[in-house]
């Protein structure tokens, strides 16, 4: 493996880590990155996948207790079967349409215009929702009727398209069904494990014959900083949305997106 390319490799999955749970698109700031770097990484865009299972893999452990609590007490506890449902049913849409419009999306929407105009118009569609969010009527996971989570999970489909943001698409989508801001931000990082890992497996699988020892000591030195740097990022957002709500995201993707867009156009 080379040096240079392993040393691109962990700062990609630093970068993973800092914008997976930001409503920010941790892979369009991978893919435009990847872009400006020249980074050769595995083909099939399976390094800007995989490595966000890193990311993924931090909130199992800085959730470990919430999650075990809700695992054990499935089958005698109705709060926690309500949390696995909710949990479940909202990845339903994004697992039927991302097998259905996998390879439209890898061909055609992993483009780093897309990623800039999608961070563009994802920051402007922040602001104005957070300004429209009702007053919260749900402050928990576990709270949310059945037929919103699967709402929020179309919300999230939406996030096929680089850019848009996973957490974004989620989040905001919570917040519009009645979903308080710290429980629209953990519903996003619980949402996440199921979705994250059925699209890493997915891809893996899909490209499992161009996959080179190279190219999987790559997507592990990403997936490592990926899950170290996301460990300080979880519950810093949490907090931070808590006080500050979300318009600080949303002005950063509109700022990132045009200087993203004025240099691509410019070649």
């Amino acid at each position: 493996m080379d040096g240079s390319a392993a040393l691109e490799a962990a700062l990609l999955g630093v970068v993973e880590g800092l914008t997976e749970f930001l409503p920010v698109s941790s892979t369009g700031h991978l893919i435009l990155l990847v872009d400006l770097l020249g980074f050769a990484g595995p083909p099939g865009r399976v390094f800007e996948v995989v490595i966000q299972f890193g990311a993924i893999l931090a909130v199992c452990v800085a959730y470990f207790r919430r999650l075990a609590a809700a695992a054990l007490g499935v089958f005698h506890d109705a709060g926690a079967r309500r949390f696995v449902a909710n949990i479940l049913i909202a990845f339903l849409p994004a697992a039927v349409l991302g097998a259905t419009l996998h390879g439209f999306i890898k061909g055609a929407l992993f483009d780093p215009v897309v990623v800039a105009v999608a961070l563009i118009a994802g920051g402007f569609a922040i602001l104005l929702i957070e300004r429209l969010a009702h007053r919260p009527r749900f402050a928990a996971v576990e709270e949310i009727p059945w037929t919103r989570a699967l709402a929020v999970g179309f919300c999230q489909a939406l996030a096929m398209i680089p850019g848009v943001s996973r957490s974004g698409a989620t989040i905001v989508g919570a917040l519009l069904l009645g979903v308080e801001r710290r429980a629209a931000a953990e519903f996003s990082f619980f949402l996440a494990i199921p979705t994250m890992l059925a699209a890493a497996v997915f891809d893996l699988w899909k490209n499992r014959d161009l996959l080179t020892l190279d190219g999987l000591g790559l997507v592990a030195v990403g997936f490592l900083f990926a899950f170290l740097s996301a460990l300080l990022v979880v519950r810093w957002f949490v907090a931070f949305v808590g006080r500050h709500g979300f318009a600080p995201f949303a002005l950063y993707r509109i700022a990132v997106g045009t200087v993203m867009l004025v240099l691509l156009l410019a070649g």
